[in-house]
Protein backbone atom coordinates (compact mmCIF):
# COMPACT_ATOMS: atom_id res chain seq x y z
CA UNK A 1 0.00 0.00 0.00
CA UNK A 2 1.33 3.34 -0.90
CA UNK A 3 0.33 6.72 0.48
CA UNK A 4 -1.29 9.53 -1.45
CA UNK A 5 0.67 10.84 -4.41
CA UNK A 6 3.04 13.68 -3.67
CA UNK A 7 2.32 17.06 -5.24
CA UNK A 8 4.65 18.02 -8.07
CA UNK A 9 7.55 20.24 -7.17
CA UNK A 10 10.53 20.27 -4.90
CA UNK A 11 8.99 18.54 -1.87
CA UNK A 12 8.24 21.81 -0.08
CA UNK A 13 4.72 22.18 -1.35
CA UNK A 14 5.64 22.41 -5.02
CA UNK A 15 2.85 24.10 -6.91
CA UNK A 16 1.22 25.31 -3.71
CA UNK A 17 4.42 27.07 -2.63
CA UNK A 18 4.83 28.72 -6.03
CA UNK A 19 1.33 30.20 -5.84
CA UNK A 20 1.65 31.04 -2.16
CA UNK A 21 -0.93 33.46 -0.83
CA UNK A 22 0.72 35.30 2.06
CA UNK A 23 -2.62 36.67 3.20
CA UNK A 24 -2.16 39.41 5.76
CA UNK A 25 1.22 38.24 7.04
CA UNK A 26 3.25 41.01 5.32
CA UNK A 27 0.83 43.65 6.61
CA UNK A 28 1.05 42.28 10.16
CA UNK A 29 4.84 42.16 9.94
CA UNK A 30 4.96 45.78 8.71
CA UNK A 31 2.75 46.82 11.63
CA UNK A 32 5.00 44.94 14.07
CA UNK A 33 8.06 46.79 12.74
CA UNK A 34 6.20 50.10 13.10
CA UNK A 35 5.17 49.30 16.69
CA UNK A 36 8.70 48.31 17.60
CA UNK A 37 10.07 51.50 16.02
CA UNK A 38 7.56 53.53 18.02
CA UNK A 39 8.59 51.74 21.23
CA UNK A 40 12.26 52.45 20.52
CA UNK A 41 11.43 56.09 19.84
CA UNK A 42 9.62 56.43 23.15
CA UNK A 43 12.47 54.71 25.02
CA UNK A 44 15.06 57.01 23.41
CA UNK A 45 13.04 60.13 24.17
CA UNK A 46 12.46 59.12 27.80
CA UNK A 47 16.12 58.24 28.25
CA UNK A 48 17.20 61.59 26.79
CA UNK A 49 14.69 63.41 28.98
CA UNK A 50 15.93 61.60 32.09
CA UNK A 51 19.56 62.25 31.16
CA UNK A 52 19.08 65.95 30.55
CA UNK A 53 16.53 66.63 33.29
CA UNK A 54 17.81 69.01 35.94
CA UNK A 55 20.84 70.19 34.01
CA UNK A 56 23.38 68.88 31.58
CA UNK A 57 26.50 67.02 32.51
CA UNK A 58 28.94 65.15 30.31
CA UNK A 59 27.68 61.70 31.26
CA UNK A 60 24.04 62.67 30.64
CA UNK A 61 24.80 64.15 27.23
CA UNK A 62 26.89 61.11 26.29
CA UNK A 63 24.09 58.75 27.37
CA UNK A 64 21.51 60.72 25.40
CA UNK A 65 23.77 60.77 22.34
CA UNK A 66 24.35 57.01 22.53
CA UNK A 67 20.60 56.41 22.85
CA UNK A 68 20.04 58.62 19.81
CA UNK A 69 22.65 56.72 17.76
CA UNK A 70 21.17 53.34 18.71
CA UNK A 71 17.71 54.64 17.81
CA UNK A 72 18.95 55.91 14.43
CA UNK A 73 20.51 52.52 13.66
CA UNK A 74 17.31 50.68 14.49
CA UNK A 75 15.25 53.21 12.55
CA UNK A 76 17.37 52.66 9.44
CA UNK A 77 16.98 48.87 9.58
CA UNK A 78 13.25 49.08 10.34
CA UNK A 79 12.58 51.57 7.55
CA UNK A 80 14.35 49.38 5.02
CA UNK A 81 12.46 46.28 6.16
CA UNK A 82 9.10 48.08 6.11
CA UNK A 83 9.86 49.34 2.60
CA UNK A 84 10.86 45.85 1.41
CA UNK A 85 7.66 44.37 2.83
CA UNK A 86 5.54 47.04 1.15
CA UNK A 87 7.21 46.69 -2.25
CA UNK A 88 7.17 42.89 -2.38
CA UNK A 89 3.92 41.93 -0.66
CA UNK A 90 3.43 38.68 -2.58
CA UNK A 91 6.91 37.36 -1.76
CA UNK A 92 8.94 39.63 0.52
CA UNK A 93 12.70 39.09 0.50
CA UNK A 94 14.27 37.34 3.45
CA UNK A 95 15.82 39.69 5.97
CA UNK A 96 19.59 39.55 5.76
CA UNK A 97 21.60 38.26 8.68
CA UNK A 98 23.44 41.60 8.89
CA UNK A 99 20.18 43.55 9.17
CA UNK A 100 18.90 41.19 11.86
CA UNK A 101 22.12 41.51 13.87
CA UNK A 102 22.05 45.32 13.57
CA UNK A 103 18.40 45.45 14.69
CA UNK A 104 19.09 43.26 17.72
CA UNK A 105 22.29 45.12 18.60
CA UNK A 106 20.57 48.50 18.38
CA UNK A 107 17.65 47.28 20.50
CA UNK A 108 19.93 45.86 23.19
CA UNK A 109 22.17 48.94 23.11
CA UNK A 110 19.19 51.28 23.41
CA UNK A 111 17.87 49.32 26.38
CA UNK A 112 21.29 49.30 28.05
CA UNK A 113 21.94 53.01 27.50
CA UNK A 114 18.44 53.92 28.65
CA UNK A 115 18.86 51.82 31.80
CA UNK A 116 22.24 53.44 32.54
CA UNK A 117 20.82 56.91 32.07
CA UNK A 118 17.82 56.29 34.31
Amino acid sequence: MSGPPEPPGDGRGGAAAAGRDPGLQPARTRLAWRRTTLSCTVAAILAARAALHGGTDTLGVLGAALCFLAWLGFLAVAHRRIRDLALHEARPPVMTRRAAVVAVACSVALAAFAALVV
